[in-house]
């Protein structure tokens, strides 16, 4: 087995032997990097030679005796939407191309402090918007599985970069499913955490209310690791929740008696595809196998929540999205050819005696306004915009946002009254496997519907795992979802960990 082959917690535990070194590890990593990301497209920037200076002062650090942190020499990516103070962080848009943040995000200053090795930056949709990563400004980002085919988003180059063995551990963002699909999509592991569960200090806003950070890894265990490294209350973030965090490594391989395991009945039904239903059932059978009480449970306003989503989310994103004027920070137009050009229209319109377009012409500052977030925002970022600002608008937000947060309630509600019953709720993660490229580039709406189940769990701000479950006939990963009530990640990691200890799926790679 090679290195890179390992799981992190093999890795560490020989890092903390002895048996391997920091500068090994990484250098193993930043050889596959080189070898296998040009195809892929994980990372959008790799500082190999940061990597190895750090690398090599842990080493240092530990050959000397020094007390090091809990994830020690270990490389972890990062998506480029967390505020790095050594780093730009673009949210792969050509607004932030050259953005470097004064500060770190609270997340990426707990990753400094437990001594982990900061390998570069994922790929993503831009600002987080997309589930596909084609929507990225700067490169496509391929499923390691095959490389014709999306590897999910928005997370999609955190989670392409464990899948294709360029690192052991990521960190991604989740808006709607964005950790959770991807990771289903690229046959890793990956958490949603209880929302307020991890800070949002520094992440880059999509959509306030929803966005979550989270960890991606080949196994529920990996992501323990490092969520008990991430989570936490912090008084930076004022939806940050003041709770314990529990050792989740200490309770993980204590299985669940007793488990209620709930199947949620709209989410078998129609469009669901054939062989991820078997794959997801023959998962709740091996449940069954193990001792859990499997009881069909309804989530009755499940049908609306793609619809709620894209209401909230874009209205959130469309008021975010405001400060990118080319004023502060960020992409400017050329000004001195904006000027130029509107020079000329108004000598233009003077010459014609055009009163009426005199009166509607912009003037120099509303034209940089609207020139810079036309030259910096892609498609999908504009749509988004102007769904929320028409949601948002005079006489529309009673009718769609205002409603769209009472059916949020519902949502919630829902899961409530399904959690008096069950422990764990267990669904597929997408209706079908991964899709070809380009596939949804014209249709927006069939790209919404890819979060069908996922979307739910950040509407009611609870906390969702998605693992391999099984292949697709054509030898895709299919991914198997569980959720639990607010704040239960033990539960949740542990149930995820009974299926873990009984299958292999998690243990398959793609090929190359």
């Amino acid at each position: 087995m090679s290195i890179t082959e390992q799981s992190a917690t093999e890795s560490l535990a020989l890092l903390k032997q002895g048996e391997l070194t920091s500068v090994e590890l990484t250098q193993a990593y930043l050889d596959a990097i080189n070898a296998r990301d040009e195809q892929i497209g994980a990372f959008l920037r790799v500082d190999g030679e940061a990597a190895l200076a750090r690398a090599a002062e842990i080493d240092q650090r530990r050959q000397a005796g020094e007390t090091l942190g809990e994830l020690a020499g270990l490389p972890i990516a990062v998506k480029d939407v967390l505020c790095d103070s050594d780093e730009r962080t673009t949210c792969a848009s050509k607004m932030l191309e050259d953005f470097r943040p004064p500060y770190d995000s609270t997340v990426v200053a707990k990753l400094k402090a437990a001594d982990a090795v900061l390998l570069g930056r994922t790929n993503m949709d831009e600002f987080a918007m997309g589930g596909s990563t084609e929507n990225s400004a700067f490169k496509l980002t391929r499923n390691p599985w095959d490389l014709q085919r999306a590897p999910g988003g928005s997370s999609g180059g955190a989670a392409a970069c464990v899948a294709g063995g360029l690192a052991p551990l990521s960190i991604g963002t989740d808006t709607g499913g964005s950790i959770r699909q991807p990771a289903g999509l690229c046959g890793v592991v990956g958490l949603k955490p209880t929302y307020g569960r991890v800070s949002r200090y520094g992440l880059v806003a999509f959509a306030s209310s929803l966005d979550q950070v989270g960890p991606l890894a080949s196994s529920v265990e990996d992501v323990a690791l490092l969520l008990a490294t991430i989570a936490g209350h912090d008084p930076q973030d004022s939806t940050s929740l003041d709770a314990p965090v529990p050792d989740y490594l200490a309770t993980l391989n204590k299985p669940l008696d007793g488990l209620r395991l709930g199947v949620v009945r709209e989410h078998f039904a129609e469009g669901l595809d054939a062989e991820v239903e078997a794959s997801v059932r023959e998962a709740i059978k091996v449940y069954e196998s193990l001792g859990a009480t499997v009881k069909e449970i309804s989530l009755p306003h499940s049908k609306y929540a793609v619809a709620t989503y894209y209401v909230i989310a874009p209205s959130e994103a469309s008021s975010n999205l405001a400060r990118y004027d080319g004023v502060h920070y960020g992409y400017r137009t050329d000004v001195a050819k904006m000027i130029s050009d509107l020079d000329s229209e108004r000598k233009e319109l003077e010459e014609t005696d055009d009163k009426e377009g005199l009166e509607k012409l912009d003037t120099p500052l509303v034209r940089m306004y609207r020139r810079t977030r036309d030259e910096a925002f892609g498609p999908e970022v504009k749509r988004r915009i102007m769904l929320g600002a028409y949601a948002l608008s005079a006489g529309y937000y009673d009718a769609y946002y205002l409603k769209a947060l009472k059916v949020r309630r519902l949502i919630r509600q829902d899961f409530d009254a399904a959690f008096a019953e069950v422990d764990l709720i267990a669904s597929p993660v997408t209706a079908e496997p991964a899709f070809k490229i380009g596939q949804m580039a014209d249709d927006p709406l069939a790209m919404y519907l890819v979060d069908l189940y996922t979307v739910s769990a950040n509407l009611a701000g609870l906390p969702g795992i998605s693992l391999p479950c099984g292949l697709s006939k054509s030898g895709l990963p299919i991914g198997l979802q569980l959720q639990a009530p607010p704040l239960a990640e033990e539960k949740l990691l542990r149930g995820a960990q009974m299926f873990q200890a009984h299958t292999d799926w998690h243990k398959n790679k793609p090929e190359g």
